[in-house]
């Protein structure tokens, strides 16, 4: 029998039974009823766990299939603290103002180490995670530790620490990420290894020392939730089918453009995953490997031990690959071997920091590469950026303005798509985020105005004449879809 855990309200059967015991065992207790005590379980539950709860409850046992992250979800809520701000007010602030720097260090390390101190970090990533946020934001000001969630590119405000916790908290994430606690005078990088559920969050760690104490940045990569298929990032069919087209291709470069977090490397990924049939050899050079890809060989840029962009690629040419993906392409060396080893019959995907598709000629044109090779290799370039879409639970249709009609160059936008805000959107009016693009499939026209040295300017304009989407022109198919609204679009694709 399977049941739903939507609608269950579970109360602590007894203080004896810790959570841990619970999801260790795959089991949670839903109450006494009718004489019977109702267990939700998500795998075989042994005969001594549940004799243990019989005799808690004093009544015979009834089990019941339940999912797993439905059953967790109520251990967290009967059994755990409810969230991060009642532990956080369960606390209390319980001294003066402290601060880092007069904290000694054995001190911090044992304040790190306490059980509310160990609850409230693990209980503000497992928020964060569940509130789908791609990055944590811990700032130090003199009255508070803030702490603020990025979803869906935008920063929202989370439960924060009093001050006196800050050192603590901060010391706690600097020893799961393997930092030195007692250095707070210089930046550093680290990475945690982070078990939920039955996932595996990795999560990068990144300080700076500021007036008031340290800054603390953490980047969440929860590899289960990305998205590695071309056909669920957004694009429209003709896009993704001359997007296609490009990959079939033998040889050449293929480049993503973009801000960082547009979700360029999700997309090349999920190009890697269309290309990826067994039958060829593909190789990728990253900095730093964000997602694991199996059956696919990355090497992680080490530029302490001189592993960079350009010496990586330089070896992985000796190891007869097919196709190749350079994380970015960000010196005038790394853009030199991509284009030889395009030329040289492999195929090369790789980013650039630019604002558009036809920008990225240019840039490679300043990075060193003669006009006539860019010509010659680059077959494509895909700039990208990530719209919010509006929520599906409280999004509604509303009458177009004139003003909306006249940013979007749709004269016959009758309505659009807007959410009011509820619950399920943390009353944004979004939830999740999809892709807009402009995609430049170079034709012999745009390699002759490039070799011509017309350069961006001449390229732009045939793409112009040839009626290609730019950024703003795919956004405007997103308002028409329903799927986003017009201030969405303008908020990332305002030239």
């Amino acid at each position: 029998m399977t049941i739903p855990a939507s609608s269950i309200e579970v109360t602590r059967l007894s203080p004896r039974i810790s959570p841990e015991y619970l999801e260790e065992n795959g089991v949670v207790p839903l109450g006494v009823i009718e004489g019977a005590l109702h267990l939700g379980a998500w795998t075989d539950v042994h005969l001594h766990v549940r004799y243990e709860l019989e005799a808690i409850a004093g009544v015979r046992a009834q089990i019941h299939r339940m999912g797993e992250d439905e059953a967790r979800a109520l251990i967290r809520r009967a059994y755990g603290e409810t969230s991060a701000q009642s532990l956080i007010d369960s606390i209390g602030v319980t001294a003066a103002s402290t601060n880092e720097d007069s904290v000694a260090i054995d001190d911090l390390r044992a304040m790190a180490n306490e059980a509310p101190v160990i609850r409230l970090v693990s209980m503000l990533l497992t928020e964060a995670l569940g509130a789908r946020a791609s990055d944590v934001h811990l700032e130090a000001y003199p009255d508070a530790l803030r702490v603020r969630y990025r979803i869906d590119g935008v920063l929202r405000d989370a439960p924060s620490p009093p001050l006196t916790m800050a050192p603590a908290v901060v010391s706690r994430l600097k020893v799961m990420a393997n930092l030195d606690i007692a250095e707070r005078r210089l930046p550093q990088d680290g990475r945690i290894r982070l078990p939920l559920q039955d996932r595996q969050v990795d999560v990068r760690v990144s300080t700076v020392p500021t007036l008031h104490g340290e800054s603390l940045v953490l980047r969440l990569l929860d590899k289960s939730a990305s998205t590695l298929d071309l056909d669920a990032l957004g694009m429209s069919s003709a896009d993704l089918a001359r997007f296609e087209d490009v990959l079939r291709r033998p040889h050449g470069i293929v480049l993503a453009t973009g801000p960082t977090g547009s979700g360029k490397t999700t997309t090349l990924y999920a190009a890697l995953q269309r290309l990826r049939t067994g039958r060829e050899k593909i190789v990728t050079v990253e900095d730093p490997v964000e997602y694991q890809l199996a059956g696919i060989p990355q090497v992680p840029v080490n530029e302490r031990v001189g592993v960079t962009f350009a010496s990586a690629l330089r070896s992985l040419l000796r190891q007869d690959p097919d196709v190749m993906l350079v994380g970015e392409i960000r010196d005038g060396e790394t853009a030199e071997i991509a284009t030889q080893a395009a030329l040289t019959g492999h195929l090369v995907l790789s980013t650039l920091h630019t604002n558009d598709a036809v920008g990225a000629l240019t840039r490679l044109v300043d990075l060193g590469v003669a006009p006539f090779l860019v010509a010659a290799t680059v077959e494509a370039v895909l700039a990208q950026r990530l719209v919010r879409t509006t929520c599906i639970v409280c999004g509604a249709k509303v009458h177009a303005t004139d003003a909306e009609r006249a940013e979007l160059g749709l004269a016959t936008l009758k309505e659009v798509r807007r959410g009011a805000g509820c619950n399920a959107c943390g009353n944004s009016g979004y939830t999740g985020r999809t892709g807009v693009y402009e995609l430049i499939v170079l034709d012999d026209d745009m390699r002759t105005a490039i070799t011509g040295g017309g350069g961006a300017t001449a390229v732009r304009a045939l793409a112009r004449a040839r009626g290609i989407p730019l950024l703003r022109d795919d956004g405007a198919r997103l308002v028409v879809e329903g799927r986003t609204t017009p201030e969405e679009v303008l908020r990332v694709c305002r030239t």
